[in-house]
């Protein structure tokens, strides 16, 4: 059986104790008077670089950074908007960034191409339970649209026709394929192109594509402009559990380890805060996106506080099932504990 990995916030006042405790100490001479005085200095903090994305489940990341978060577990954030998470999880494996987040998807394939990263901790996903709600639109951080003009509205009309998806064999490809699958379409028959969000809405719009993977709060976007949502595709793949993750290189988990403990203790609490305060995860997260929408205009994602391997493990079987990988990735030891 596979092992969960707990990453317990518990222990983080404790631990965040004992980093200060280091951390701290007096520059004064002592007086000459025999009074105990006592001085503190600021703790001195490790200032790490992580890649994100234009994605509205950042608002977690970002949100723990405005409420002080990551300083009480002595680290500094820096971030670094990257395209997509194939490029993420390239800079992570080069060292050019500490941390970069990923969903389990482009996080596989990566690993089948032998690229040295692991998993640190969970960054978005579903709530168990969460495929069982009466409108999965309103769980579903990604929505398959296809264009006003496209006059498509049923996912067994898409084939021959052009799908944009914002990087090839990665996350929305996959699980819109599987839907594709389950109508019936063959998804060789389909005419994939890779397009950022907002091109992607702009070309949904002039009718240069049929349909389009999108993610919050694009989504929004495309549906105030017209487009017809087919499918909320991420949630019927996955179900539940952590779909994205935060992955770093392992030279990086090598040589940081009290970094990479760091970080999970501050992203196990800056998950829960968000779980606890999603209007101001969301609008950190639009800030971040650069989104003129407001928090209420975008549905509230799940950051999760555990990693499980098996999370990881379905996406792993399904992938092959589909024809994406050749042979399951072996997941042993993927996770740092």
């Amino acid at each position: 059986m596979m092992k969960r990995a707990r990453l317990a916030a518990g222990t983080a006042l404790a631990l965040a104790a004992a980093l200060a405790a280091t951390g701290c100490s007096s520059g004064a001479s002592a007086p000459e008077s025999n009074e105990a005085t006592t001085s503190e200095a600021p703790q001195e903090l490790t200032t790490i670089k992580v890649a994100t994305t234009p994605n509205i489940v950042m608002g977690a990341l970002f949100l723990g950074i405005e409420q002080g978060i990551f300083e009480e577990e002595g680290l500094k954030v820096e971030t670094t908007a990257v395209a997509n998470p194939p490029a993420g999880i390239a800079a992570a494996q080069s060292g050019q960034v500490d941390f970069a987040y990923s969903p389990s998807i482009p996080l596989l394939n990566a690993l089948s191409q032998s690229v040295p990263v692991r998993v640190v901790a969970p960054a978005d996903g579903y709530e168990s339970g969460a495929i069982d709600s009466p409108d999965l639109a309103q769980v579903d951080d990604t929505g398959f649209y296809a264009g006003a003009a496209s006059g498509i509205t049923e996912l067994s009309q898409l084939e021959g026709r052009t799908i944009a998806v914002p990087a090839r064999k990665a996350h929305l490809e996959v699980v819109i394929t599987a839907a594709l699958v389950d109508a019936g379409v063959d998804p060789n028959s389909v005419n994939w192109v890779a397009l950022d969000y907002a091109s992607a809405i702009t070309s949904l719009g002039n009718g240069t594509i049929d349909a389009a993977g999108l993610a919050s709060p694009f989504t929004f976007q495309a549906a105030e402009e017209g487009a017809h949502l087919l499918l909320s595709p991420s949630i019927e793949f996955f179900r539940e559990g952590a779909v994205g993750v935060w992955t770093t290189g392992t030279t990086t988990a090598d040589q940081k380890p009290e970094v990479i403990a760091a970080f999970q203790r501050a992203i196990v609490k800056a998950n829960a805060y968000a779980n606890e305060n999603p209007e101001l995860a969301i609008e950190a997260g639009l800030a971040a996106a650069n989104s003129t929408l407001t928090a209420d205009q975008v549905n509230p994602p799940y950051w999760p506080t555990e990693m499980d391997i098996d999370d990881i493990e379905r996406v792993n079987e399904k992938l092959v099932k589909l024809g994406f990988l050749p042979a399951k990735v072996d997941l042993d030891g993927l996770i740092i504990e």
